[in-house]
């Protein structure tokens, strides 16, 4: 495994309160594996384990990116939404922050239809030609067009489904993981003592409620994808060039 640049150091994940886990009595016996010990009734994540797994999902991630894949990033948990939405976008990957719509990749072409109708009415009201319609309908569209992006803003450029998604908080984000695995996707997510992490092929054992916590393991996922784009542009340039 090459080594990707930016990796988190123990004091930084220690900062950002990496290693809070959830209280005792709420733990998901599975996460075993992954705790270091309890203290004050409150499980303490194994930051060695963290670090591990952290590593091999940013390979993987970064694999993906280089193969020319999507990754689709969900995070419907306030105090997620933000990171993940501006973090997903640096790297042009697909996100959904706003609410999981039931069927949205396993019944993927009805929400093309309903990206389709968004792009529509987005062209119809930018379109200086079409002053057939009332400033009421205007207004009626304006409402709706805002309601579509809200939820769909993120995935409008998905043109078809993603090879894999990256959950955090996989019990929050249960229908999507159905989703996801039902389709036979690559399935990343952050866990936290409270989760089944074998429901995942990547488990990234981690506070997953609070926002540095979240930030700190997304900035390093990111940097790995943005390492495999890299690598998938140069190779192109060669390629070009010979």
């Amino acid at each position: 495994m090459s080594s990707i640049q930016n990796k988190p150091t123990f004091e930084q994940m220690l900062e950002a309160g990496v290693h809070y886990g959830h209280m005792k009595r709420k733990w998901n016996p599975k996460m075993l594996p992954y705790i270091f010990m309890e203290r004050k009734g409150i499980h303490i994540i194994d930051l060695n384990k963290t670090a591990e797994n952290l590593e091999r999902a940013a390979y993987a991630l970064k694999q993906l990116a280089k193969t020319g894949r999507k990754v689709l990033f969900v995070a419907t948990k306030k105090q997620a939404k933000e990171i993940v939405a501006e973090s997903a976008r640096s790297v042009n990957m697909p996100f959904v922050t706003e609410r999981w719509l039931g069927g949205m990749m396993t019944n993927f072409a009805t929400i093309r239809k309903s990206v389709k109708k968004m792009q529509n009415i987005d062209k119809m009201l930018n379109d200086p030609t079409f002053t057939s319609i009332t400033k009421k309908e205007r207004l009626t569209l304006g409402r709706e067009k805002a309601k579509l992006e809200k939820e769909l803003g993120g995935i409008a450029n998905l043109n078809r489904l993603p090879s894999a998604i990256f959950m955090v908080d996989i019990s929050h984000e249960h229908i999507a993981l159905a989703e996801a695995k039902r389709l036979g996707l690559k399935t990343f997510g952050i866990v936290d003592t409270n989760s089944d992490p074998n429901k995942v092929d990547f488990a990234i054992p981690a506070n997953d409620d609070a926002s540095k916590s979240i930030k700190v393991m997304m900035d390093y996922l990111i940097a790995a994808i943005n390492e495999g784009l890299e690598e998938r542009r140069l190779s192109a340039d060669t390629n070009t060039a010979e």
